[in-house]
């Protein structure tokens, strides 16, 4: 008799297998990151075909096979629709899927990852927040979480206001993360900080952001 388990989590990304079916990466708040098949996924009018697309959040039925998870059911509880209208915005939410994927591991605790990325997707779906400020919210907290922040770079002058925010963004409860705005002068400086920290403790490609560079 098959065994069935309840997670919560987000869809990180999905693809074909077979004919009918699609594999998924799933973050999820109980086991870290996991794969998992949906058989069935890709027939007309699947139950499963809008449950297992990118950033889809909710809770999900899983089986335990010998080598891998299969999806019986979801409940989805947001699929964070305003990004599928919003071709940019999606490009955004799909770097910061792929860097959750970089970062998190199966049987790890990664419910701060998973809380980082609900809360980015939700920032990226309002439009008072601007994109490239969630962006370098969400790469500087994700190195914290992964306890790799090594502080504010000592071999530059930084604003006061950039200094506070750096000090906000990687001890502030995630749920409160995106509750401030800065001036151009204060981005331009988390910028630079954060790709270089990306490029120091990451330093890797991803596919999203070559595409995200092309159109902004």
């Amino acid at each position: 008799m098959q065994e069935y388990i309840w997670v919560t989590g987000i869809i990180l990304k999905q693809s074909p297998i077979g004919e009918y079916d699609r594999r998924i990466s799933l973050l999820t708040k109980e086991r870290g990151k996991l794969s998992a098949f949906a058989k069935g996924a890709r027939r007309s009018g699947s139950r499963l075909a809008a449950a297992t697309a990118p950033f889809v959040f909710g809770r999900f039925k899983l089986y335990e096979g010998r080598s891998s998870y299969t999806l019986a059911e979801a409940d989805v509880q947001n699929y964070f629709e305003e990004l599928r209208e919003d071709y940019i915005g999606a490009c955004y939410g799909m770097y910061f899927a792929e860097v959750a994927d970089y970062y998190t591991r199966e049987n790890n605790d990664e419910k701060e990852m998973l809380k980082l990325l609900y809360q980015s997707l939700k920032a990226l779906c309002a439009p008072s927040l601007p994109d490239p400020l969630v962006r370098c919210v969400y790469e500087l907290r994700a190195i914290a979480v992964n306890g790799e922040f090594p502080g504010p770079p000592a071999d530059r002058a930084l604003e006061e206001s950039t200094l506070y925010s750096l000090q906000y963004i990687v001890s502030s409860p995630i749920e409160k993360l995106y509750t401030f705005a800065v001036r151009d002068s204060v981005l331009e400086q988390l910028r630079q900080i954060a790709e270089e920290y990306m490029r120091r403790f990451v330093g890797r490609e991803f596919k999203s952001l070559e595409v995200l560079q092309t159109l902004c």
